[in-house]
């Protein structure tokens, strides 16, 4: 059974190169908490490449298909009007007529599915609240996860994340 222990850092190069150190001795850091963004970490701790890119796009061809599909039962198949002398029996003689529309639907839905899907991805829903594992990790200070994995070796590894610069260490 693994057990993680959290690192304290008060300085985002300190836990930059203290993940590099941690590394080369064998041990993963997980996850990283921070008040900021921290350019690089991903690459550090070996976070996979995000797919939400592929899902927004997703959402976006539902919302052009949607459109289209919209504006084609309302303006020519269900009650067609002449409007401007545009032929009101063919879709696609109409079709730059619809464009705004389309393209309006198109980013609403690739917005309102892309932050739905992040939010329920992060587990981000009302009531739900994120656990902190430091006060002032919203603050100033910076959080790496690491399981040790052999219980064994669990005063060596925390001894390894003081000597790489950690104020502080959790051991949960």
């Amino acid at each position: 059974m693994s057990k993680r222990i959290y690192g304290i850092f008060d300085d985002e190069d300190v836990l930059k190169d203290a993940i590099k150190t941690l590394k080369t001795k064998g041990i993963v850091v997980k996850d990283v908490q921070s008040p900021f963004a921290i350019h690089g970490i991903e690459a550090l701790i070996g976070v996979p490449r995000t797919r939400i890119s592929i899902v927004s796009f997703m959402f976006g061809i539902m919302g052009t298909s949607l459109a289209l599909l919209m504006t084609w039962y309302m303006m020519i198949h269900d009650w067609h009007i002449n409007i401007g002398g545009k032929p009101d029996f063919m879709f696609y003689m109409n079709l730059p007529a619809f464009i705004p529309v389309t393209f309006e639907s198109t980013v609403f839905c690739a917005a309102h599915g892309m932050a739905i899907t992040f939010l329920l991805r992060s587990k981000l829903l009302p009531g739900v609240t994120a656990p902190i594992f430091h006060p002032r990790t919203t603050d100033d200070k910076f959080v790496a996860h690491i399981d040790v994995k052999d219980e064994s070796k669990l005063n060596e590894v925390i001894n390894q994340i003081k000597s790489a610069g950690a104020s502080e260490v959790i051991n949960k």
